[in-house]
């Protein structure tokens, strides 16, 4: 068993410099788990209080219901894999692996096995006899890895492993480590400021800002049911669009009125909305890029807008385009589901009309920016 539990943990630096603030969460074994957020939201300084390198400010983190906050980073049973590698550069990728078994005075056949185990599984067997310098980015990675995985830890803590990378071995590196968790049975934390590996590898994501826990849940939870405003817009790439507009009940329906037009709110979402009784008003309304289509200027669910960005990413058009009152807009758009005469009207200055489809609107809170479906 590995679990881990945080109990109101907090961090404070100096006087009054809160840089956790009452962090709860408990992960299950062999969990995947992953904190997300932007620079300074306090994900990395929550890993390094589990890992034992930052002292804790109030509360308690427990690992298999042992309270750990008095114990020493190599007394808790974890490992951890940081953003620059840190590897001797005097030692061969064999003598880095096997460092800390060295210290434990592990018999050398053990060593070996561990080591020449952990380098197969990672794809790393012919390097062995190098030294960091003569590696690639991911390989000096792949390494930083297996000198964590040969511990045999109960716990595998990482911290923005990819950051260092660029982003062709980066995708690469993730696709490796979902392989390795089908691997290695253990429980693994993980820390990001790359919603985009958040999502792709967390059995569950932790999203944070300023110190505090945000929301909780599975990829698919999160990015269909955002809590509020700050996760919609942080999760999914590019980001959500927001704007202000009405929200209005005519004969049991729902309807949004964007810049003049007019949009029914069908599907589950209009459900939700009857059931939890909302009467309607000035709402913040989210739709996601890939969720808005071009339309003709007849159509009354149509806004016109004014492109100013065309950014062509190969299988989609992303188009930045401004909407007549100001408000910044993003379009995605599959370039499969363009014609050649299409194509070419959608370049810098040109107007177009996009709308989007009843079901799959978010609406928030004018002034909480809270989900009013959550």
């Amino acid at each position: 068993m590995a679990t881990v539990k945080l109990t109101n943990v907090k961090k404070i630096y100096g006087k009054d410099t809160v840089a956790v603030q009452d962090f709860n969460l408990d992960i299950a074994d062999k969990e995947f788990i992953v904190f997300v957020g932007p620079s300074g939201c306090g994900k990395s300084t929550t890993l390094r209080m589990i890992a034992g390198l930052e002292d804790i400010s109030d509360g308690t983190v427990e690992i298999d219901g042992v309270v750990v906050n008095d114990l020493q980073p190599r007394d808790r049973n974890i490992a951890m894999v940081f953003q620059n590698y840190a590897l001797y550069p005097h030692l061969t990728v064999f003598e880095n692996m096997a460092f800390s078994l060295r210290l434990k005075k592990v018999p050398q056949d053990e060593v070996y096995e561990r080591v020449t185990a952990a380098a197969e599984i990672l794809g790393i067997t012919e390097y062995l006899t190098r030294k960091p310098r003569a590696l690639s980015g991911g390989q000096r990675q792949r390494v930083a890895i297996g000198r964590a995985m040969v511990r045999d830890s109960k716990v595998f803590l990482m911290d923005e492993p990819l950051s260092n990378l660029d982003a062709k071995l980066r995708n690469q590196m993730r696709a490796e480590i979902i392989l390795l968790r089908q691997k290695i049975d253990t429980t693994f934390i993980y820390v990001t400021h790359d919603q985009t590996e958040a999502m792709t590898l967390g059995d569950r994501i932790v999203i944070m800002k300023d110190g505090f826990i945000q929301q909780v849940g599975t990829p698919t939870e999160v990015f269909d049911m955002p809590i509020n405003l700050f996760v919609a817009e942080f999760i999914g790439a590019p980001k959500m669009n927001t704007f202000k507009t009405n929200l209005i009940c005519e004969d049991g329906k729902y309807y949004v009125t964007p810049y003049g037009a007019k949009i029914e709110v069908t599907g589950k979402k209009g459900e939700m909305l009857r059931e939890a009784g909302i009467k309607g008003g000035e709402i913040l309304l989210g739709v996601r890029p890939e969720h808005m289509t071009l339309s003709t200027k007849d159509d009354p669910a149509a806004i016109p807008c004014k492109i100013t960005v065309n950014e062509m990413m190969g299988s989609e058009l992303h188009l930045h385009v401004v909407e007549d009152n100001g408000d910044k807009l993003i379009v995605r758009i599959p370039t499969v589901t363009l014609e050649d005469d299409q194509r070419k009207s959608l370049v810098f200055g040109n107007t177009i009309y996009v709308t989007f489809e009843g079901k799959v609107m978010h609406f928030f809170d004018a002034e909480t920016e809270k989900n009013l479906l959550v």
